[in-house]
């Protein structure tokens, strides 16, 4: 894997007018890495995207791709090893999806036996002969992830890849997604599904109003954000010495059934809890509660605790 990184962004900002839309943005992404870029609408993802494919450039600062500037001399071979899928794809609605395919392959240089292949592998062979205006819009962008792949490249960026598929063919695009990591290509993959995406990512960016808020991996980000501790017990643990010992350690004790509770407390605390609680009679299942991506990102972003 080499040292230089895939994509780098290098005190970016870009400016349309008045509006920063990227405001003194620092990152990087290692080869080989998947990183989510989340942010509502405006906070500057599609900015970050175009900026990477070299459709624009910044006001201020630095992009790299691969160690170069996507744009420039160097633009033309970085663009035959990037693969884009917008959120909204549009092709020519009187050619068949073969044709679409074999089209953006002659423009990608690569042989048009390859189609074939991906129409399979996105699941449209049946319909490669079919007029694309007769597509659904998960079919549409369906092509638009094999459009994508032609050519193995070594960056794809996805911006909701999944809209308009259905959960199916949601679970393949991300086993797709997996298998592309496998094969050390990196991915800069959009989406407003957190859920969804939070299994196959590497790092997380969160942005907000063109700036970055918080950058790495779930494990940083929960650091970071520091929430509650949150640990579910089930069975008849529950005594007086137990309670005050938790209770003496900032957790707070919240019955939800009979045989069920939730803690609640200070991070710091957990593997203390854990100690009182493996030690403690009674006890029949610990369920120690991570916050999910979405949770992170509400508190991040938002400043929700939840």
């Amino acid at each position: 894997m080499s040292a230089i990184p895939a994509v780098e962004f290098r005190a970016v900002t870009r400016r349309y007018g008045r509006l920063a839309a990227l405001d003194g943005m620092n990152w990087s992404l290692r080869e080989g890495e998947v990183v989510g870029l989340l942010g509502h609408n405006g906070a500057g993802k599609t900015t970050c995207m175009k900026l990477v494919l070299g459709v624009a450039k910044p006001t201020t600062g630095e992009v790299r791709v691969h160690g170069q500037p996507p744009t420039g001399r160097h633009a033309h071979a970085l663009r035959q090893r990037l693969g884009y899928l917008p959120e909204n794809v549009s092709f020519y609605p009187q050619m068949t999806g073969r044709e679409v395919l074999r089209y953006f392959a002659r423009l990608k240089r690569v042989p048009p036996a390859r189609c074939d292949t991906l129409l399979e592998r996105v699941g449209l062979q049946a319909a490669a002969k079919r007029r694309v205006g007769t597509y659904s819009k998960g079919m549409r962008q369906r092509l638009g992830l094999a459009q994508a792949l032609l050519g193995a490249p070594r960056l794809l960026l996805f911006d909701e890849p999944t809209v308009g598929l259905d959960p199916i063919a949601t679970r393949d695009f991300y086993r797709t997604v997996d298998d592309l990591r496998r094969q050390g290509t990196t991915i800069v993959l959009c989406s407003h599904v957190l859920p969804g995406i939070e299994p196959h990512i590497d790092r997380a960016a969160i942005l907000r109003e063109g700036q970055l808020l918080a950058y790495g991996t779930l494990e940083e980000l929960r650091a970071q954000a520091a929430l509650p501790l949150r640990i579910r017990v089930r069975g008849s643990w529950r005594r007086p010495e137990v309670d005050e010992a938790l209770t003496g350690m900032g957790i707070t004790i919240r019955g939800t059934e009979p045989d069920e509770a939730e803690l609640s407390g200070p991070p710091t605390a957990k593997m203390r809890t854990l100690e009182v609680l493996l030690g403690a009679s009674g006890v029949e299942d610990i369920d120690v509660m991570h916050p999910s991506l979405e949770t992170l990102y509400a508190h991040i972003s938002l400043g929700e605790d939840r």
